[in-house]
């Protein structure tokens, strides 16, 4: 008797737990907190998500994206750390343009980046694209142009950061003008002829760049890449027509990329790309709530629907979660002394970032 009544109660406990899952967000909104202004990668891709949070997550709750754009994100961050609410109802969706500034120490970071709780992330790739003005047409012309290279970014120690390495590894003499609020105004001032070479993530690149590029206004060049045995000199499914930066310095210099720069650009590149939409969540949020997202990730894998619209904008990146994604990023928020240190000191002596 007392076997069964044990099991019985057993039994009690495990569905009060599956119904308290159930309707845990019944009820409920979740404000999704983007560092950055409408219409860049991040905005798209949260936007892009937020229907299929609401349809699988128990209880339907609301999903409202903000953007907090400011400080190359470090403004939206600090917001987070000071608001953020421990129920699951708040999260920060972010690149590394806000992980970076926590790991090198930048002056401003108030958020505890390596405290929060991974929910999911979501891998994008990027690709480089100059103006035809420039008289570039593929990859390996870039250095032969008479015409100044100009870009446009968010912030040297931002989610530019592997766009910046990326000229290093290259060796090009690239000017350019930091301080946009985010891609979106990036994208605008590129095809207003204000910039003439380009970094976009897979989102906008697919749904907004594209048109560009047939229509003759944009030339693609190279893709940021993507792992291959432990290197990050695959062709990336974004775009497999176009080589990845270690292609393009293969073609350059008739070696493989080494040395510091390579290794500086591959870390961060990595980190960027493989975890390059990550939401976090407040440091004390319960187990509970990150079971629930992982959960609600895998059916939103498994939906028809976002396995189709998925296509368009992410060429079919699927949504991570889990304790094996969260140790992941943490893992990936520390970079090697000796990378700290190149960092450090290319982003204070050529970029004037104060740390």
């Amino acid at each position: 008797m007392r076997k069964f009544v044990t099991a019985l109660l057993a039994t009690a406990a495990t569905v009060a737990t599956a119904q308290a899952q159930t309707d845990y967000f019944a009820g409920k909104s979740i404000d999704v907190i983007v560092p950055f202004g409408q219409g860049g990668a991040t905005f798209v891709s949260a936007k892009f998500l937020e229907p299929y949070f609401e349809k699988h997550l128990p209880g339907n709750p609301k999903i409202n994206v903000i953007d907090r754009p400011g400080g190359g994100s470090i403004l939206g961050a600090n917001w987070f750390e000071k608001n953020a609410k421990p129920d699951g109802t708040t999260i920060l969706f972010t690149t590394s343009s806000t992980a970076n500034p926590f790991v090198l120490g930048q002056q401003g970071v108030e958020y505890r980046l390596s405290d929060y709780r991974v929910a999911y992330s979501h891998p994008f790739g990027a690709v480089a694209y100059v103006s035809p003005s420039t008289g570039i047409e593929k990859a390996e012309d870039i250095k032969n142009s008479d015409t100044p290279l100009l870009y446009g970014g968010i912030a040297a120690a931002a989610s530019d950061l592997p766009a910046l390495l990326s000229f290093e590894v290259l060796g090009l003499d690239v000017r350019s003008v930091l301080g946009f609020s985010g891609r979106g105004p990036v994208r605008l001032a590129f095809e207003q002829g204000e910039m003439n070479i380009d970094y976009q993530f897979s989102p906008v690149y697919l749904t907004q760049v594209i048109p560009s590029v047939e229509s003759g206004t944009a030339v693609p060049l190279w893709t940021g890449g993507a792992i291959e045995d432990g290197v990050l000199k695959g062709r990336d499914p974004i775009a497999p027509e176009l080589p990845s930066v270690y292609e393009v310095y293969e073609t350059l210099n008739g070696k493989a990329p080494s040395g510091i720069e390579w290794d500086a650009y591959q870390g961060i590149a990595s980190v960027t790309y493989a975890y390059g939409l990550t939401g976090y969540m407040h440091p004390d949020v319960p187990q509970e709530v990150l079971d629930i997202f992982e959960k609600a990730v895998a059916d939103i894998n498994a939906d028809p629907e976002f396995q189709a619209q998925s296509k368009k904008v992410t060429n079919g990146a699927k949504l991570n979660a889990g304790a094996d994604t969260e140790k992941s990023v943490k893992a990936a928020l520390s970079p090697s002394e000796e990378v700290k240190t190149y960092l450090r000191d290319l982003l204070s002596e050529k970029y004037g970032v104060k740390f």
